[in-house]
């Protein structure tokens, strides 16, 4: 028996009522920034102590993998490359000039820890390493950079930038 014309107006605004919220909730609810996949970018490191890509730009929260290919030919003891990212405001050549001192941590200064937001481990000839992280959610330029001692005062710098 089919339903009433009452029962009827009753399930149609219950279905109105439902698709509402939903379409309410869809529409409302801010995209979470996690929720998208990991942009990646691709640096190359050479034995000319540069990197192929010294400008990154991403958005506050957004998820980034920075993958890191050490293409040189030297051996690893006398040219190894690594990817440091520093907090908004700190300076490279402060922390390389620090990191020089600190060989037995891999050029990076546990004193310094505080200073990092993601990094890579030294490597060597072609050897590759990545890091995925939560880009920072405060907009500003995060300076990068390789630690092997000289490198940073050669040129192995860049930014990225949050915007």
């Amino acid at each position: 028996m089919p339903p009433t014309p009452k029962k009827h107006n009753k399930m149609k605004i219950k279905s109105i009522l439902a698709l509402s919220t939903l379409a309410l909730t869809c529409f409302n609810s801010p995209a979470k920034a996690d929720s998208a996949p990991a942009k990646t970018v691709s640096i190359i490191a050479y034995d000319t102590m540069k990197f192929n890509v010294t400008k990154i730009e991403a958005h506050p929260g957004q998820k980034l993998t920075v993958e890191l290919k050490n293409e040189g030919t030297a051996p690893k003891a006398a040219m190894t490359h690594n990817w440091i990212l520093l907090k908004a405001g700190e300076d490279a050549t402060s922390y390389s000039m620090a990191a020089m001192t600190a060989k037995a941590d891999g050029y990076e200064p546990k004193a310094l820890a505080s200073k990092v937001v993601a990094s890579i481990p030294h490597l060597g000839p072609k050897e590759s390493g990545k890091v995925t992280f939560t880009v920072p959610s405060t907009p500003g330029n995060y300076p990068f950079l390789c630690t092997f001692p000289a490198h940073c005062m050669a040129g192995m710098k860049g930014v990225l930038v949050v915007k």
